[in-house]
């Protein structure tokens, strides 16, 4: 299936998507593969003001319609799943099982807001003065603006809209400006549901194209009371004071510093398998990837060979093709400032395996590179920063204590594990004394979080959740209230106050 053809089958047309001038590569083979036009202040203006008028109308649609609109979405995401999941890998570089798999995540989240729609429950409280009832009730907040990264350009974008739309918000969304294309596909698969839905308001999802200037005018709009952003700690730094300085909210899905810890009873098979994919899948460039391991003294000389070993039958190349485990880096910088991440481990005695750009047929421009794993001996070593490729960096611990501590001494929190057969250890991980991480896992790697727990972290890591669980709670508005249906007034706390 060439681009056109995929295009195509999104119906989006090639022809159309020359007229701009904000060139789309692919990380494939670095061909330009669209031109799209940027919005500019007026635009954003104008989508921002359609969507609060959108938001207007569509709070009043009682919440289980809301929800057949999500779930003619999630039938119009099952017939062009295959045709979505390519346009995935074509524009953001992940192999294609990956791609089918992000928008499986967008029909499991909407089947997941469907019933999410039936059960937008509040709560019976009871009052401390006779013949009042206390309750509190949960209501639509406003236009959400959706920032979101390259690296899963669909299923973040669709955490937040099916849940914004249950919850009765109308959608922003801001694209990195790397993956438009598959934006502007899930905006054209949302519009066939929203014809199907039959009375859906113009402007209840509205797209938003172009660079950090156009973010930034949707982060200073007060008609946007949520910013839900997903990107580099340094990005979050920027959005939540701007944002707060107008009393706006934020869910910030920032940068994961994740580790796993393999301990002596551990199986050493299972962790191989997981420690791999969880480094090198989406080349490196997962949130949850996998960057660092702590692996005891014990087992580490039985570990070290097999992982090494695997890492050199992956198959590095077009992510299109079957065989392919790892495919591009999504373009120059990110290949440079892995070089500069293994330069800098160098210098403080890491030893390296891996690493470099790789050459794959057909695909010159594209940035291929070997998976590296750097050994760092010292006793207390650790690495603060996140480096968006696939560097694994491995230490010794020398006990669960040891390694907990180092594990939770970073900035970052978002995922974990933890390989064990030992259930204090496990249950220690778990516990308050464990893990400082929003996810927190046990013989199973850090990354391919299911939809129906919440997703998000701690620390740098912005504090936001996003997904499954009570998430939807961040789309609404509280509203306690209380009702006196006795002929008395009393007041709370037992004040007695006589009136004239």
């Amino acid at each position: 299936m060439t681009a056109v053809q995929i295009l195509a089958d999104l119906g989006l047309h090639a022809a159309d998507l020359q007229k701009g001038t904000l060139a789309v590569t692919s990380p494939i083979d670095g061909a330009v593969i669209a031109r799209l036009p940027e919005d500019d202040a007026a635009s954003v203006d104008a989508k921002i003001a359609r969507a609060q008028k959108a938001f207007d109308s569509w709070r009043l649609v009682p919440a289980p319609k809301r929800g057949e609109l999500v779930r003619l979405l999630g039938e119009e995401l099952r017939a062009r799943k295959e045709a979505l999941g390519r346009l995935v890998t074509l524009e953001c570089g992940k192999i294609l099982q990956e791609g089918l798999g992000e928008v499986q995540e967008m029909i499991d989240i909407c089947d997941f807001a469907v019933g999410l729609s039936r059960q937008l429950y509040g709560l019976t409280i009871a009052s401390e003065r006779p013949g009042h009832r206390m309750t509190e009730t949960w209501h639509p907040l406003g236009p959400v603006g959706i920032i979101s990264a390259f690296n899963f350009p669909v299923a973040v974008w669709s955490w937040n809209a099916a849940l914004a739309l249950v919850c009765g918000d109308s959608l922003i969304w801001k694209p990195s400006e790397k993956t438009p294309l598959t934006a502007l596909a899930c905006q054209k698969l949302l519009a066939r549901a929203m014809a199907r839905f039959g009375d859906a308001p113009e402007g209840l999802s509205e797209l938003l194209i172009g660079g950090a200037e156009v973010g930034e005018q949707l982060l200073d709009d007060p008609r946007v009371p949520l910013i839900s952003a997903t990107g580099s700690t340094a990005m979050g730094r920027a959005v939540a004071p701007r944002v707060a300085r107008r009393f706006g909210r934020t869910i910030l899905e920032l940068g994961g510093n994740n580790a796993i810890i393999v301990t002596p009873s551990a199986d050493l098979d299972m962790a191989v398998r997981a420690i791999l994919f969880g480094a090198v899948g989406t080349a490196g460039q997962r949130c949850t990837t996998t960057r660092r391991l702590f692996v005891h003294d014990s087992v580490y000389d039985s570990l070290l060979p097999r992982l090494k070993a695997a890492y050199d039958k992956v198959c590095i190349g077009n992510p299109l093709d079957e065989d392919t485990l790892v495919g591009p880096l999504i373009d120059k910088a990110a290949f440079e400032a892995m070089e500069a991440a293994l330069d800098r481990a160098r210098s403080i005695g890491g030893r390296i395996v891996g690493g470099g750009r790789v050459s794959v047929e057909g695909c010159d421009e594209g940035y291929y590179v070997r998976p590296a794993i750097v050994e760092l001996d010292a006793p207390d070593a650790n690495v603060m920063e996140e480096t968006f490729a696939p560097i694994l960096y491995v230490m010794r611990c020398t006990s669960l204590d040891d390694a907990i501590r180092r594990h939770n001494a970073v900035p970052q929190g978002l995922s974990s594990a933890i390989f064990t057969t030992d259930l204090r250890e496990a249950e220690r991980f778990l516990s308050a004394a464990g893990s400082d991480c929003g996810i927190a896992n046990v013989n199973i790697g850090t990354s391919g979080a299911e939809i129906g727990g919440a997703f998000g972290g701690e620390k740098e890591t912005g504090g936001g959740r996003e997904s499954g669980s009570d998430a939807w709670k961040a789309y609404m508005r509280r509203q306690t209230a209380t009702v006196n249906y006795s002929t008395d007034l009393p007041l709370a706390q037992g004040i007695v106050f006589d009136a004239p």
